[in-house]
């Protein structure tokens, strides 16, 4: 990413159920998991990062590198897929990263505890350094995944 892809945005208003109407996509979702258009992505599943903790939230982001991101270091078999998708309901700013790691949401990353639509598939999107994830997978191996939850 560009330095100032996640560069603090001073006029961040946090996203919330009552706001999120407001918040222009498109949205994406990474995953390994082959889906087709029309699927529905919903929670209730085992984490990517934590498979002892099952999530009351799907997750996404309006940032397709980002979406890379959690394809790449999803568990399982399978190619990573950066899903184009479409809210079903109201969303929030994702905590993990919002205000904890990073001032307001640079990452532009969100969660819904209702289902994300799939409308799309995008074939390429900018990757991250292979080292950068290796060394990313080896924290999350050594139990400090919530650098990334």
């Amino acid at each position: 990413m560009h330095d100032d892809e996640f560069a603090p945005d001073n006029d961040w208003v946090p996203v919330s159920p009552g706001n999120c109407d407001s918040v222009a996509g498109p949205f994406y979702h990474g995953t390994k998991a082959d889906l087709a258009v029309g699927d529905l992505l919903s929670a209730g599943f085992r984490s990517n990062y934590d498979h002892s903790v099952v999530m009351n939230h799907i997750y996404f982001t309006s940032v397709p590198k980002g979406a890379g991101l959690a394809a790449d270091m999803a568990r399982g078999p399978g190619r990573p897929r950066v899903y184009l998708v479409v809210p079903t309901g109201a969303f929030e700013d994702d905590p993990n990263v919002t205000n904890q790691k990073f001032p307001g949401n640079p990452t532009r990353s969100y969660r819904s505890t209702h289902p994300l639509k799939i409308v799309g598939e995008i074939e390429s999107w900018e990757l991250f350094d292979p080292e950068f994830l290796r060394h990313l997978r080896e924290r999350i191996e050594a139990g400090m995944g919530e650098i990334i939850n």
